[in-house]
């Protein structure tokens, strides 16, 4: 797909799309990422955006925002929720190319939309983004896959519509050597495709702050499995919890102060229980040593993890802020993002499965890492700037691919047959 042919100058019309301004910390940060290099490599550009939290996208960052889907027809019974529930997909696909028609350049910006880490239906954000890039290739509109996450799926309908969806995007780059190696296994011709970092490598935080040893950043989730886990979800989501309490109790019994940390507003019941536990089991333990820090943002994040001496987290975004302010960090992960960031940082050896965790491993990998803390810091400071540098050569790339010259009003070549391949 060559993309569309202008005469004369105007605007670029640039579309963001993806799960935004529903309480996801990470995906958020990356749309916050794509707008400050719009705002800053062009200016000129009318931005807004489709996603489920139109109200939040515009509050929060000033651009208009539609949205993405609804639910509307779920709770109708028997065959009638299923033509109903058809119907209902078929207005959202056409909602979606609608909105897609508009622009010249939609960027979908990074967020796991290539693979199934955590839970999902086909019909759910896959049949969303299929939706969104074949209308990016009907319309010609150039649709950006801008590092992204991928992994290895199971599920057939699932995968042909992500498949599909990665075939049809005019640009592909990919948050790390695992994601762009696995939509290879998955049948797609990867060799023109880059790995860039994450996009939140590119978002300011505050000066680094070596922090209280005694302070310790507990990030937690509400984690259920992946998509292979849904039907033992809940003695998965029990399991993790069980966990993260006994983790708790250990570094207040060692003097340590805690500070729990969510990247979703789902992982307010995860902090609800761990603290209900902690007054349970330590009665008489001062409120102020374990706290749940308000979090609504990546700033708010980073604000919270600043005062810590160490992080232990799950979600990515989590890790990733952790490394971003230097501090030594024990990923507690879920999906193969988050052993590539640690392996990619040099703490492989730092890192445990959400769905196992053997605390008592746990409690020597903590205390290792306070020990070589020294150590550590200096090395993942230097990484985590030479991966915003790296972002810098992808925006550079951004720009002249999607934006080659001033985008200007189409030409009656526009409405020609559609040309192959541009990527």
């Amino acid at each position: 797909m060559t993309g569309r042919r202008y005469t004369e100058r105007r605007p670029p019309r640039v579309g963001l799309y993806g799960l935004l301004g529903a309480s996801n910390i990470g995906n958020d940060a990356s749309m916050e990422a794509i707008l400050r290099y719009l705002q800053a490599d062009h200016p000129d550009a009318i931005v807004d955006a489709m996603c489920p939290g139109p109200d939040q996208v515009h509050r929060e960052y000033g651009i208009e925002a539609s949205p993405l889907w609804g639910r509307t027809y779920e709770r109708a019974p028997g065959v009638a929720a299923i033509a109903l529930k058809m119907l209902g997909k078929g207005v959202e696909g056409l909602g979606i190319a609608s909105w897609v028609r508009r622009h010249d350049v939609v960027i979908v910006p990074g967020m796991g939309v290539l693979e199934a880490s955590l839970p999902m239906r086909p019909w759910e954000t896959p049949y969303a983004m299929f939706m969104l890039c074949l209308s990016g290739r009907l319309f010609r509109t150039k649709v950006a896959l801008v590092s992204v996450g991928a992994n290895a799926i199971n599920q057939r309908l699932t995968r042909w519509m992500l498949n599909s969806a990665a075939r049809f995007a005019f640009y592909r780059s990919y948050r790390d050597t695992g994601a762009r190696e696995a939509m290879r296994q998955r049948g797609l011709d990867v060799t023109r495709d880059h790995v860039y970092p994450d996009l939140v490598f590119g978002l300011p935080v505050p000066p680094h702050d070596s922090g209280d040893p005694q302070i310790v950043g507990v990030g937690v989730m509400a984690y259920y499995g992946g998509n292979d886990d849904r039907g033992h979800g809940a003695d998965i989501y029990a399991c993790y919890v069980r966990n993260m309490k006994i983790l708790v109790r250990w570094l207040v019994d060692g003097g340590r102060s805690v500070r729990l940390l969510v990247g979703d507003r789902s992982d307010d019941s995860v902090v609800r229980e761990v603290l209900d536990d902690i007054r349970a089991h330590r009665p008489d333990l001062s409120p102020g040593r374990v706290v749940a820090e308000p979090v609504f943002s990546f700033a708010d994040l980073a604000r919270a993890m600043a005062p810590v001496g160490t992080v232990i987290a799950t979600r990515y975004h989590n890790v990733m802020c952790g490394l971003k302010l230097s501090k030594p960090t024990i990923s507690i992960g879920y999906s193969t993002k988050n052993l590539a960031l640690m392996a990619d940082t040099g703490l492989s050896e730092f890192c445990q499965d959400a769905k196992s965790i053997d605390v008592e491993l746990l409690i020597k990998q903590f205390t290792e890492l306070q020990e070589r803390s020294v150590q550590l810091k200096p090395p993942i400071a230097e990484f985590c700037e030479a991966q915003a540098a790296r972002l810098g050569q992808q925006f550079a790339e951004l720009s002249a691919v999607l934006f080659p010259s001033a985008v200007a009003v189409p030409s009656a070549a526009e409405n020609g047959p559609l040309a192959e391949g541009g990527r």
